[in-house]
């Protein structure tokens, strides 16, 4: 029963609400060779691409390969 509640929980697409074990959603900003979009292409605010590059740092400094 508890599994169900775990897999029914939806990610957020506001990129405020991403935490540095959201792989799938940080991978939409880096590049194949792992650099980090600028906001040009993400489109996002410039608060959004602040806190989504802290979030990427933060996991690559952990080791959670995006």
């Amino acid at each position: 029963m508890n599994d169900e509640k775990e897999e029914q929980v939806i990610k957020s697409r506001n990129p405020e609400n991403y935490t540095f074990l959201d792989k799938e959603a940080l991978a939409k900003y880096t590049t194949d060779t792992g650099k980090i979009l600028p906001r040009k292409y993400t489109g996002l605010t410039p608060m959004q691409q602040r806190k989504v590059s802290k979030l990427i740092k933060k996991s690559r400094h952990l080791q959670l390969s995006l």
